[in-house]
């Protein structure tokens, strides 16, 4: 991914958690290979709790470098990454400040794009801010989430960046869709004649999206209270992984032909009526329990956290869509904090053989299934049933990897990454469209509204296992499982 493209990075919320273990360590690995950003970019970072640069670039030395590469920092490489840093310290409540920033970035070179690493209370006043000094013609404005806390909210926040700067100019980021898998998954399906014939209510008997957590909610116990798992998690990552396995073919790879498509399976939701909410959706909140033999604390006592709290810490949804490709298949989507493991996988459940002459083992439910695997590891494992040696014809499971890592010398780049230099670059295709995003809220606010109006509590679970057993018996009734067996 070679550049020419000259750029000019401000980074509002320089100091901030994400922009130390996320945004500036995935610039640098940019930077390091060489070629990824052009020679003349510049990163402006925009914070409070520095003084001036040479403290941010202490500041950058101490909580950043250990975030950057698991093999050690090539010391040329950091210093001239430094290099390319500049700083200014303003108070993003105030637009005059943003005179300063103006005055900062008039000479730097190339397209400027400016990333809102804050809360979203601060992004329609930094737009507002930006706007008032003439910073928002020809540049390119990245959004957080959470983009809002519902429907209305979301789109009062639309509405307002949407008066500053047009759709084109937007990207909404969800990290997930950086991930190296997701991208895998599009040239599986669209790249091979193989899986396309099978990818269809015909030949997939159901589909699992999750995404798990061993961690709780560290020290951010105040914005969690207020937001949720559902919000945080389901509304987002959850429903973009669902609309990109279950989209229809983009005649190409443009941005908005991507886009049309993950719509188009959003609005072919099938809408819940709030009376089945409780068939079809399970809401749970984690108690104290043993984690990897350590002892967690539950959810009521952490810091910041009400002691009598509703919130969702787990959230199991199924899902169907209204369409001709996906009639009557349910996608079961689960996420959780405090679970058993740190994982993320999507697993294709392929129906059984109609008839089996090889024994009762060719009948079982998910001998064939796929796993796109999206973290710890990133993989793809499709597995199938084989002969075991020997007399009789025993069957067993077996699986073929999609081993990267000895295919593609190189090393995968990082989600954050990839999106970034596709800021830089102006690809919008994995980014969230306005129209994605309010299709996905409207479809869960009937769940958010009844959750909230109920008096029943949270389904509680203990910290290290899969949830509450709600979340099981509703795969049982459909016949399946989830699979929480990999590794």
């Amino acid at each position: 991914m070679q550049t020419d493209s000259s750029f000019t990075f401000v980074l509002f919320g320089g100091t901030g958690d994400l922009s130390m273990r996320k945004i500036l360590p995935a610039l640098f690995e940019a930077h390091r290979a060489g070629g990824m950003l052009a020679d003349s970019g510049k990163i402006v970072a925009v914070a409070r709790h520095a003084s001036d640069r040479a403290e941010y670039i202490q500041w950058v030395n101490e909580h950043v470098k250990s975030h950057v590469s698991k093999n050690g920092v090539d010391e040329t490489a950091w210093a001239s990454f430094l290099a390319r840093i500049e700083f200014i310290n303003i108070d993003l409540s105030k637009a005059e400040d943003f005179v300063q920033l103006r005055e900062v970035i008039e000479g730097l070179p190339g397209i400027r794009v400016f990333y809102l690493a804050t809360g979203p209370s601060l992004f329609v006043p930094i737009c507002r801010a930006l706007a008032s000094v003439g910073l928002n013609e020809n540049a390119r404005i990245v959004l957080e989430k959470p983009l809002g806390y519902d429907l209305k909210s979301s789109n009062a926040i639309n509405d307002a960046v949407g008066e500053i700067f047009n759709e084109e100019q937007i990207y909404r980021i969800d990290h997930y869709l950086g991930k190296e898998p997701v991208q895998n998954l599009l040239a599986l399906r669209f790249g091979n004649a193989l899986f396309e014939p099978l990818w269809r209510r015909e030949w997939v008997e159901s589909i699992q999206i999750t995404i798990a957590e061993e961690l709780g909610v560290e020290a951010r116990g105040d914005f969690y209270d207020n937001t949720g798992a559902l919000r945080d998690m389901v509304q987002n990552h959850l429903l973009q992984l669902l609309s990109i396995v279950a989209m229809e073919p983009p005649h190409s790879m443009d941005s908005d032909s991507v886009r049309d498509e993950k719509l188009r399976v959003l609005r072919a939701l099938k809408p819940i009526d709030p009376r089945d909410i409780g068939k079809v959706a399970v809401r749970g909140q984690y108690h104290s329990g043993v984690i990897r033999g350590n002892a967690v604390p539950a959810y009521a006592t952490e810091p910041g956290v009400k002691p009598d709290s509703s919130t969702e810490t787990f959230v199991a949804l199924k899902v169907e869509i209204e369409n001709w490709r996906w009639a009557g298949v349910p996608f079961f989507l689960r996420t959780g904090k405090r679970l058993a493991d740190r994982v993320a996988e999507i697993v294709v459940n392929f129906r059984a053989v109609p008839h089996s002459a090889l024994g009762a083992s060719a009948l079982r439910a998910g001998a064939n299934r796929l796993v796109i695997r999206l973290q710890p590891n990133e993989t793809i494992r499709l597995y199938c049933l084989a002969k075991q040696p020997g007399e009789g014809m025993n069957l067993a499971s077996v699986h073929l990897d999609l081993a990267f890592d000895q295919f593609f010398r190189e090393g995968q780049m990082e989600a954050y990454q990839r999106l970034l230099l596709d800021v830089i670059n102006g690809r919008l295709a994995l980014f969230v469209r306005r129209d994605e995003q309010e299709a996905a809220w409207r479809w869960v606010e009937p769940i958010l509204n009844e959750w909230k109006a109920s008096i029943k509590p949270p389904k509680p679970y203990a910290s290290g296992t899969w949830g509450p057993a709600a979340s099981s018996a509703m795969l049982a009734q459909h016949g399946t499982c989830w699979l929480e067996e990999e590794n």
